[in-house]
């Protein structure tokens, strides 16, 4: 089933941009198609008119082209009826006789077997002309245009009652000419047939193009498929098309910052590993002696368990719980999952009096005085994470500084700079940070050659990681007292 839905892939994706080109190809030839039969229309409309027009210009002229004859016969001989039954003037009787004029001689002509022209008198009965053509009786001198379909062919007719020579007349014009009854069959060869032959094309060549145009973006994808899921090395630009070479530029960049993160996991991990096994290792030292203690019991065997066992034991225990605390804290200052999460309205005058609460038992232990030195300030960030810092920096002060020593917890806002500034700082007056340690004692599991006492080199590490998660880090510095250690971070402000 995975086999399928990787190899349709691909082709869903041609054909979902066939699609789109075919409609953007189709869309405006479709418009040009209809405006082309509109226009074409237009047209025939117009050339109907001016044959309409050139109709009724030419009854006139046919009417003027009508004369009446009068044959000789004998005085005696009866008047007799001058035409056939055909309508046709009849040689030996008087009757009418057309001399056409030039320009409806030269009409007939143009259109031979199209044009023909009809004279009847006032009752509708042919006197000259087509046979065929309708009886239409004209009311008034106005012409009147009608249609008529004779032998497959539509003719335009126009009948008009005249006065000439012979009486009152009907004339009739017919002319089977008429671009209007082609109309159709000319739209069809000429406008349609080809936008539909061009479309046909215009999608073969889509089809083509796109296939061919799309090649190296499957190949992209068939190589992406094929990498391992360990493998984050960047992808190889050069044969990228450039239209999606930006796609592939942020997968890079993408796959630069996982593979970063990972890696940063993986030495993680390791690192935690390597630091829990020596408090493991003492916690299992003492738990071996305190069973060899209880076995030694159980046997008669006077075997005391002595107090410094136990305060060992519990050394290790208290030092196990607080690296696991501080690992699980170092994971998650992780910026990666911290930016993810919404920031709130964080009082550090507020957070500063709570830390401070949290560590009075174990500065009074040792003799120290912990003090409170603040002001109002405010900022925006994540409050379980500066919780985090200021606990980790505080634990520091409160671990290293000296019996009867002095750590000082400060807050407050400078309004003066631009943009405003709060920050908190610690300041102790313990054995401090040579200069040239100040960088490395930020990295994790680090401490200072010859520090004292027990720790595991992540509190700072934890606390520089928590301030880059709020886009600022931990400022140190030698205390004001001249010896002893001063760790500032200041944050931007918010009213």
């Amino acid at each position: 089933m995975r086999l399928t839905t990787e190899r349709s892939a691909p082709e869903g994706m041609i054909w979902g941009l066939q699609r789109r080109l075919l409609v953007l190809l189709m869309l405006p030839l479709g418009l040009a198609a209809l405006v082309s039969v509109w226009l074409h229309y237009q047209s025939a409309g117009t050339a109907a008119l001016q044959q309409d027009q050139e109709l009724q210009r030419l009854v006139p002229l046919l009417v003027d082209s009508i004369v009446v004859t009068t044959p000789r016969r004998a005085p005696n001989d009866p008047v007799q009826d001058p035409f056939t039954s055909q309508g046709v003037l009849s040689q030996e009787q008087p009757g009418l006789a057309l001399l056409l004029a030039p320009p409806v001689d030269e009409f007939l002509k143009a259109r031979e077997g199209l044009a023909f022209y009809g004279i009847f008198n006032a009752q509708g009965t042919p006197l000259l002309g087509e046979a065929w053509l309708p009886t239409v009786l004209p009311a008034t001198n106005n012409a009147e245009f009608l249609s008529v379909v004779e032998g497959g062919v539509t003719y335009r007719v126009v009948a008009q009652r005249s006065s000439s020579s012979a009486g009152d007349l009907i004339v009739m014009l017919a002319d089977g000419s008429d671009v209007r009854q082609n109309w159709l069959q000319t739209v069809l060869l000429r406008v349609l047939l080809p936008n539909v032959v061009l479309l046909g094309l215009a999608a073969l060549a889509v089809i083509w193009a796109v296939a061919r145009a799309l090649q190296p973006l499957i190949d992209l994808k068939q190589a992406v498929e094929r990498r391992s899921p360990r493998d984050l090395s960047p992808i190889v630009t050069e044969s990228v098309p450039a239209e999606v070479r930006p796609l592939v530029t942020s997968l890079n960049r993408l796959f630069s910052l996982v593979n970063t993160q990972t890696e940063a996991q993986r030495r993680f991990v390791a690192d935690a590993a390597h630091q829990l096994r020596t408090p493991l290792a003492g916690l299992q030292a003492q738990v071996e002696a305190w069973a060899q203690a209880a076995r030694g019991m159980a046997t008669g065997e006077l075997l005391p368990l002595r107090v410094d066992q136990v305060r060992r034991m519990r050394d290790a225990t208290r030092r196990t719980s607080q690296l696991a605390n501080q690992l699980l804290a170092l994971s998650r200052a992780d910026a990666v999952s911290v930016a993810a999460q919404p920031e709130q309205h964080v009082d550090l005058k507020e957070l500063c009096e709570t830390i401070l609460a949290m560590f009075l038992d174990a500065a009074a232990e040792r003799r120290i005085d912990l003090g409170l030195e603040s002001q109002p300030a405010q900022m925006r960030g994540h409050a379980w994470l500066l919780r985090e810092l200021l606990i980790n920096l505080v634990d520091n002060a409160v671990r290293y500084t000296p019996l009867g020593g002095r750590v000082t917890l400060r807050c407050g806002q400078d309004a003066e700079h631009a943009p405003p500034l709060a920050w908190i700082e610690v300041e102790d007056d313990g054995p401090g940070i040579p200069c040239d340690e100040q960088e490395r004692v930020l990295q994790r599991f680090y401490r200072v050659p010859g520090t004292v006492g027990e720790g595991n080199g992540l509190g700072l590490a934890i606390a520089d990681e928590i301030a880059r998660a709020h886009r600022t880090q931990l400022q140190l510095s030698v205390a004001a007292i001249g010896h002893g250690l001063r760790v500032r971070v200041a944050f931007r402000a918010v009213a």
